[in-house]
């Protein structure tokens, strides 16, 4: 079992009906197996896996893959969603950052951390334990990419709102509401208002929600080179465009674990 994860171990249930998995498969694998490519990579530790959609892309794609998260919710449907997809080369383990080495016990050709998931690390010394987990898990010379939002756009605008996003099938309707609280510590309260409603009848509602450290890019650029990471590029999404600081939606970091 893994230890108690806020939001997600409740979220498990609905996070595939919140993130439309095929249309951003779509947008992202091309990108995602350029990169992997450019190694040679043919094993692939998905950290911080969810639900486990990167992980089984990637299997059905002939790498051999390792899907890890802290939170046994997610690995549990992680499983499940790979027994629907008859994919039998993934398997998923709870292992949450900082526990990689110890629980899996061996080495990658790349790491992956996507969809936001860094910055549930809260403080200087987690974020070092973690990126040099990620090193401890890579062959020399392998692939790191993370994904995260670009927290310097959000800290410079104070955008408090996302997108909301809509689910309906079968006379089921989700629907999700997320946005921050901009704490005094410089931390973020992360809150998503889920509603649910079958068959048009009254709603229902819950709220949940998690803390996050905003990392602005200098800081994850120090951190890398300062725990073993090497040419470091950042793009501003996942189909590789150039970082703009103030305007990219997203930070992704390419690095590779030195020599």
């Amino acid at each position: 079992m893994g230890e108690r994860v806020p939001l997600y171990d409740s979220f498990s249930d609905a996070y595939d009906h919140f993130v439309n998995w095929t249309q951003r498969l779509a947008y992202e694998m091309a990108f995602i197996q350029r990169q992997l490519a450019a190694v040679g990579a043919r094993s692939v530790l998905d950290a911080a896996c969810g639900t486990g959609w990167h992980a089984i892309a990637l299997a059905q794609a002939g790498y051999e893959v390792t899907g890890a998260d802290l939170s046994s919710g997610m690995i549990e449907r992680a499983r499940q969603n790979a027994a629907a997809m008859a994919v039998s080369r993934v398997r998923f383990v709870v292992a949450g950052f900082g526990q990689l080495r110890k629980i899996i016990n061996r080495s990658y050709n790349a790491v992956l951390c996507l969809g936001n998931s860094l910055p549930h690390v809260l403080s200087d010394e987690e974020l070092h334990a973690t990126l040099a987990d990620f090193a401890a898990v890579l062959v020399p010379g392998g692939l790191l990419l993370i994904q995260n939002r670009n927290f310097d756009a959000v800290m410079r605008t104070r955008v408090r709102w996302m997108t909301p996003q809509w689910y309906c099938q079968e006379g089921q309707e989700q629907l999700f509401i997320r946005f921050y609280d901009f704490n005094a510590d410089g931390t973020l309260t992360f809150n998503v208002l889920i509603l649910e409603r079958k068959d048009n009848e009254a709603w229902s509602q819950r709220a949940e929600a998690t803390q996050l450290r905003p990392w602005l890019s200098n800081e994850l650029h120090r951190a890398l080179e300062e725990n073993g990471f090497t040419d470091c590029t950042f793009f501003g999404d996942m189909a590789g465009s150039p970082f703009d600081v103030a305007n990219s939606g997203d930070l992704v970091i390419v690095a590779y674990r030195r020599g």
